[in-house]
């Protein structure tokens, strides 16, 4: 098989952030195969890799994002003129408009629409507006690849005029890490996690309640805050008697093995990593049918509700999740997978 030269397009290339460990995954997979790999970004934030060449364009003022967005299109469209890359496809997780193919990795900003007419009284908001249309359907872009089914609904509905560029989802993978030991829960206790830095879009006040709830029948039952700085979030424990950890960021997996489940009752997810990394890690999860992933998590998993669910049916499926007598199926998507999907994309865009 012929090798598939690729650039690949990120603000910040390394494992800082969600979309930013998708690239460094997908980067270092791909190179793995063999393909050589380009990386544009405006600044590195890992060690060297065989098989992959970084170019930093440097870093640009984050705020406002808008402008940042535009300063760095503009610097790698003046990169792409000054070095020209013939046979190579250009694969952008960003919002620029000199691509063969964009990973959408988030809800589009377009959603804006259904909040309001009154938010849209900014010019803030139509540049966002504009940024990402440009970015799915900017003349020479050929693929438009969600990384969830919910973003390929949210695309389809909102830019139907991508419909015939959107490929198959292909969401992240999910790197092997340690499991949880079978265990009994205790009738009057167990561990529920919380895992995410931006605690408000990913449901922390009404995971807090929904513990609070559990916690009269199961007064030594803790909820752990695994993202936020305890600074951010302890308010929200007020009146409790202990009965929480607020842990701040954990850079690793092991603090899923110490969870009995893990609650995500997320407002909007684009995909749901730390529901991926529990699963990988045979931890019960009960979370919302916003996050992107819940079309994968299958009934011996664990429980997908709708966010408006009332409080006494959260309860009631963390409390089934908790008294379970078998542990969940491991969950596997290794990052050679995501790989491959993407080779396949690739080979059909060359051709």
């Amino acid at each position: 098989m012929s090798l598939l030269p690729t650039l690949q397009i990120v603000r910040r290339y390394g494992p800082v952030g969600g979309m930013e460990r998708y690239v460094w995954e997908l980067a270092g997979a791909l190179a793995a195969m063999g393909h050589p790999v380009t990386v544009l970004c405006e600044r590195k934030h890992g060690g060297e890799r065989p098989g992959i060449t970084v170019h930093e364009l440097g870093e640009i003022a984050q705020r406002p994002r808008w402008i940042s967005l535009l300063r760095f299109s503009r610097r790698v469209a003046q990169w792409l003129r000054a070095h020209p890359q013939p046979g190579v496809l250009i694969h952008s997780h960003e919002r620029v408009d000199v691509h063969h193919l964009t990973t959408f990795h988030g809800p589009p900003f377009a959603t804006i629409f259904e909040r309001g007419w009154w938010r849209l009284l900014s010019l803030r908001v139509w540049m966002q507006l504009w940024l990402e249309r440009r970015e799915l359907c900017a003349p020479g872009v050929q693929a438009v690849v969600p990384n969830s089914q919910l973003i390929a609904d949210q695309l389809r509905h909102y830019y139907p005029q991508t419909a015939a560029r959107l490929t198959a989802p292909v969401p992240p993978g999910v790197a092997p890490g340690p499991s949880r030991e079978a265990r009994v829960v205790p009738v009057d206790g167990g561990v529920i996690g919380f895992v995410g830095r931006e605690w408000q879009r990913k449901g922390l006040e009404w995971a807090v309640a929904i513990v609070a709830e559990l916690r009269r029948k199961r007064p030594r039952l803790e909820l752990w805050v695994v993202g936020p700085a305890p600074a951010e979030v302890e308010a929200l424990f007020a009146g409790w008697d202990g009965g929480f950890k607020l842990l701040g960021w954990a850079g690793d997996f092991s603090v899923y093995p110490r969870m009995d489940l893990l609650l995500h009752p997320a407002r909007a997810e684009p995909y749901g990593m730390v529901i991926a990394e529990a699963m990988a890690a045979q931890v019960p999860v009960v979370v919302s049918d916003r996050c992107g992933i819940a079309a994968d998590i299958e009934s011996d998993a664990g429980t997908v509700l709708a966010l408006d669910a009332p409080i006494s049916d959260w309860a009631a499926a963390c409390e089934y999740q908790l008294t379970r007598s078998s542990p969940p199926p491991h969950f596997e998507r290794s990052w050679l997978q995501v790989a491959r999907e993407y080779e396949g994309i690739y080979r059909r865009l060359q051709n």
